[in-house]
C-alpha cells in the first residue's frame, strides 16, 4: 500500500481544526512529484441508505458563535487506505476533514440571516465540495426547501455527509442506525459526487426531472439553485475553471447567488480566493463582493465573498 500512495502522490495541503499536528501556515509538505491526474470516478447519487457501516464514525460538538453542531470524524486511514495525506489528486480531495472555511461559512451565513440579508426559507441549495456538510446542514434547519450535497467522492458522503446529516437532522426519536431516513425538516435533501467537470450532468438531470407548475427548465428564472455554498474548494488552480463553469450552469438566473468561503492563498499550489475572483472578474458575469475576512493567526488570511449575475 505505501508503494500504491507513492505512485498517487500523496501530500499534506492545509491545516485543519482536525489537524492539531499542523502548524496551519499552508505550506505543501509532498512525499514526490505527483503524477498526471487519473481520471476521475463516475458521477453518482449517493442514497441515504447507502450510508457506511463498516467505518467508525464519532461525533462531537462544534460550537460557532452561539450556534452548536455536531460534526463527525472518521478516519482517512479506514476509508481510503491512505495515511497521512490531506489529499491525493484525482483520488481523493480532503473531505473527510473539517476546514476552517467550513466554519467561517457558518458564522457568516448566520450573521447574514439575522441581519436580514439572506434567507433560506423555500429556496433550493447546493453546496459544493461538502465534506461534513455544515454550511447544507444550516441551510436545512433555516427552512431551505431542497439541499443537495457534492462532493468529490462517493465515500465521502457514505461514509461522513450522510451519517453528519443524520446526526444533526434526524427526527430525535429515531437511532443514527436505521435503514429508513426521517429527517426533523421537510427539506428534499440528496447526495451526488463526481467531478466538477462533470457532476452537471446529474445535477441538471435531477432538476429536469422535478416537477414545477408551469417552469420552463430552460428560460424560467425559479430553474437552478437560489443559493450555492462552497468552503475551501478553490485551492487547486486548475480547477477553478470546471468549478466556475458549474456554478453558471446550475445557478438560478438572474438572481441566484454563491457564498464562498475559501483561504486569499493557498502557498504552493497556486489557487486561493483572488485567483477565483480574478477568474469571476475577467468572465464578466458576475459580480463579487468582499463580505468578511478572517485573521485570526491559525492560518493564512481567510475570506468569505458573495457573487451573483449582473
Amino acid at each position: 500500500m505505501a508503494a500504491k500512495q507513492s505512485e498517487l502522490g500523496t501530500f499534506r495541503l492545509f491545516s485543519s481544526p482536525d489537524d492539531k499536528s499542523q502548524s496551519g501556515l499552508g505550506f505543501l509538505d509532498f512525499t514526490e512529484k505527483p503524477l498526471p491526474r487519473p481520471p476521475p470516478p463516475p458521477c453518482v447519487e449517493v442514497l441515504p441508505s447507502e450510508v457506511s457501516s463498516s467505518v467508525k464514525y464519532t461525533v462531537e460538538p462544534v460550537n460557532l458563535n452561539g450556534l452548536t453542531l455536531l460534526k463527525g470524524r472518521v478516519n482517512t486511514q479506514e476509508v481510503f487506505a491512505f495515511s497521512n495525506s490531506d489529499l491525493v489528486p484525482g483520488k481523493y480531495e480532503g473531505g473527510l476533514k473539517l476546514w476552517e472555511g467550513s466554519l467561517d461559512l457558518v458564522k457568516i451565513l448566520r450573521s447574514e440571516v439575522q441581519d436580514g440579508q439572506l434567507l433560506f426559507t423555500g429556496k433550493r441549495v447546493l453546496e459544493l465540495g461538502c465534506g461534513h456538510g455544515l454550511p447544507g446542514i444550516f441551510a436545512c434547519l433555516e427552512g431551505a426547501a431542497v439541499i443537495h450535497f457534492q462532493d468529490f467522492n462517493a465515500e465521502v458522503l457514505q461514509c461522513l455527509t450522510v451519517p453528519n446529516v443524520n446526526a444533526n437532522l434526524l427526527k430525535k426519536s429515531q437511532p443514527l442506525a436505521t435503514d429508513v431516513t426521517e429527517w426533523n425538516t421537510g427539506a428534499e435533501i440528496r447526495f451526488f459526487a463526481g467531478d466538477w467537470s462533470e457532476v452537471n450532468q446529474i445535477l441538471l438531470h435531477v432538476h429536469a426531472n422535478e416537477k414545477v407548475p408551469n417552469c420552463n427548465l430552460g428560460m424560467d428564472q425559479y430553474a437552478g439553485y437560489d443559493i450555492i455554498l462552497m468552503a475551501e474548494t478553490v485551492y487547486s488552480i486548475s480547477a477553478l475553471p470546471n468549478l466556475y463553469e458549474l456554478i453558471k450552469k446550475c445557478m438560478s438566473h438572474p438572481r441566484g447567488i454563491v457564498y464562498m468561503a475559501a483561504k486569499k492563498h493557498y502557498f504552493g499550489v497556486g489557487g486561493g480566493s483572488r485567483q477565483f475572483i480574478s477568474l469571476v472578474e475577467k468572465d464578466g458575469a458576475m459580480a463579487a463582493s468582499l463580505v468578511a475576512e478572517v485573521a485570526d493567526g491559525s492560518s493564512n488570511v481567510r475570506e468569505v465573498w458573495k457573487l451573483s449575475f449582473k
